[in-house]
């Protein structure tokens, strides 16, 4: 594998990171529509949501890690990379402005990012059923 390998493999790697937090994203603005739209409360309903959520998210952050050890295994090997032939003095210019660009960010950050944006999602799902319930109880029945 050559210098210009181990650098197409990190971007990949930095592109399914990303691909990991849209479909993140896109999961939860999914369920916080879908329970904004909700008229009538149900728990049992709220409760199926936030189980599944849950699972995705574990299984999302699970992906997530194995792509941040990826990114630092490849950035580990870039730094070990010996450059040496006919064009050593041009890598070692590119090597000069490239690498020290090369920081993801480290799990405990993904994860801390990750773990509390779960949390709130859920907090947001049962608000939502309770503002129901609550609107439910104080409406008069027509």
């Amino acid at each position: 594998m050559n210098y210009n390998d181990l650098i197409q493999l990190y971007f990949e790697r930095s592109t399914a990171m990303q691909a990991y937090w849209n479909l993140y994203v896109l999961i939860v603005g999914g369920l916080l529509a879908f329970s904004s739209l909700r008229k009538q409360p149900a728990a049992i309903t709220t409760l199926i949501v936030s189980v599944l959520f849950a699972l995705f998210a574990y299984k999302n952050l699970d992906a997530m890690y194995d792509t941040t050890q990826q990114r630092f295994a490849t950035i580990e090997a870039i730094k070990q990379f010996d450059a040496s032939g006919t064009n050593a003095a041009s890598l070692k210019q590119t090597r000069d402005l490239l690498e020290p660009t090369l920081t993801p960010a480290t799990y405990g950050s993904v994860r801390a990012t990750h773990v509390t944006s779960d949390v709130l999602t859920i907090a947001a799902l049962w608000a939502m059923e309770f503002r129901r319930r609550r609107l439910k109880r104080t409406t008069p029945a027509q």
